[in-house]
Parts: C-alpha cells; sequence; structure tokens
C-alpha cells in the first residue's frame, strides 16, 4: 500500500529530522512507530501527506508518487489519508459538530464550507461518526467544553468524515491520562480490525505500542533502528532505541 524509499528531510537550519529511510506498510497494518522526542516521529508522518514538504526520497501510495503530485492531486490524495493530531487542532469556540464537518472540506465547495453548510448527508455522516467513538451526544455543545480524551475522540470522527484508507495519528495520547489513552488507541485498533484502515501511529510508550500494533517501527535521530513484531524488543533492544538510562513504563 504505501512504499517509503530513501526519505530524507533536512530542515534549514540543517537539522537532519529523517535521514535516508526506507520501508513498506501493507494493507491493513497497524503500524507503531517509536523513539525518543525529536527522533523524527511527528515529521515522518506529516512528509507522508506532504505537511511537510520532504528534501528527497520518494513516498508510493497506491503506486502514486505522492512526492511528485501536484496541488490539485494532492487535495484528491489527502481526501483518503485521515491525520489525528497531539494537540487535537480543534476549532474550540465551534461546535463538535462543526468541527466533525470540516472532515468534509475536501469534498465541499469552498463558499458553503465558509458559511458552515453542508448537504444533509454529511451532516448525518458526522452523527454516525460520533456515535461510533461515543459522544453523539456532544454534537451541539462548543468543543471547548470537552475533556481532552473528548476532544482527541471528535479528532477521530473529524478524520473519519475523509473515508480514509490510511490513518495517519501523530502521538493521539501523549495529551492523555493512561486511562483515557487506552480508550482513545482502542477505538483506532476498532478502526484498523473492522473497517480494515490502515493505521500508522507514533507513540512515546513501548507498553502501548505491544498492546496495539501489528508492527513497530523504531527510530533514533532521524534513521531506522528496528522494524518488527512488537514482541521481540527485549531489554537490549529497548535500550538501543531508547538510550543505556532509559526505564520502561507500562501504560496500564
Amino acid at each position: 500500500m504505501l512504499r517509503i524509499t530513501n526519505l530524507t528531510k533536512v530542515y534549514p537550519n540543517g537539522v537532519v529530522a529523517l535521514d535516508n529511510l526506507s520501508f513498506e506498510v501493507a494493507d491493513g497494518e497497524f503500524l507503531v512507530i517509536i523513539g525518543l522526542s525529536g527522533s523524527g516521529k511527528s515529521t515522518l508522518l506529516r512528509c507522508i501527506n506532504r505537511l511537510i514538504e520532504p528534501t528527497s526520497g520518494r513516498i508510493e501510495w497506491d503506486g502514486i508518487d505522492i512526492t511528485a503530485a501536484s496541488p490539485r492531486e494532492m487535495r484528491r490524495i489527502r481526501r483518503q489519508i485521515g491525520m489525528i493530531f497531539q494537540q487535537f487542532n480543534l476549532v474550540r469556540r465551534s461546535s463538535v459538530l462543526t468541527n466533525v464537518l470540516a472532515g468534509r472540506l475536501g469534498y465541499t465547495a469552498t463558499l458553503p464550507s465558509l458559511l458552515h453548510i453542508f448537504p444533509k448527508q454529511d451532516v448525518e455522516r458526522a452523527l454516525e461518526n460520533l456515535g461510533r467513538v461515543g459522544i453523539a451526544d456532544k454534537a451541539r455543545i462548543r468543543a471547548d467544553q470537552l475533556s481532552g480524551g473528548q476532544q482527541q475522540r471528535v479528532g477521530i470522527a473529524r478524520a473519519l468524515m475523509q473515508e480514509p484508507r490510511l490513518m495517519l495519528a501523530d502521538e493521539p495520547v501523549a495529551s492523555l491520562d493512561p486511562a483515557t489513552s487506552h480508550s482513545v488507541m482502542k477505538y483506532l485498533e476498532q478502526l484498523n480490525r473492522e473497517q480494515g484502515i490502515t493505521i500508522l501511529c507514533s507513540l512515546h510508550f513501548l507498553s502501548l505500542a505491544r498492546r496495539y500494533g501489528t508492527r513497530i517501527l523504531a527510530l533514533k535521530e532521524g534513521r531506522i533502528v528496528y522494524q518488527g513484531l512488537p514482541a521481540d524488543i527485549d531489554d537490549r533492544r529497548f535500550r538501543e532505541i531508547y538510550g543505556e538510562e532509559a526505564i520502561q513504563v507500562e501504560i496500564r
């Protein structure tokens, strides 16, 4: 489904965020990307949908070279790639329903969307997706009245409005407590297993990666230091990824 070849990102200040990465992701995988802060996890995800422009390399999705796509082509491609952000990225003064409907902007004419005018079927789909993440009763209240976990569920519902085949989740539970983290991760797991949506999810905690990932990709200083099954990361591998002084923290 997704093939990354020699992907490199060098920022203008000279920082090498990604250093010649190559890997593949199959349809239906739940790939978890782990590593320390600054290892390149967020940059990788944002290069895949070109929120960040790669310096060099190739990103192919369903045979399409994303790195060579025109702005018009990228608009079409992004319709099928959902994105979930660490800080939720909601319009806090707008209603939950309006925030979810923002996921249809790639399909909606500009003027109606600016006026918050959406087709009836889109409103029905938004309410259905809110029900899917367990907060349909919050549709009419402002986003800033929700808890952090509820706001992240709005982010998931918004991404589902794109009817994505690929979901990029950039540290989606970093701002949440352990119990809420599992709640959000279970929704992603459900989308992966029941709808076949391919998930690429960056996480800090190895315990979450082991619980939810079908495969793990570990980054260190912009390079891949591990690819494989969660169960194969032993103490030696853990220290290689996180450093000799690192201590494993369980998120229960």
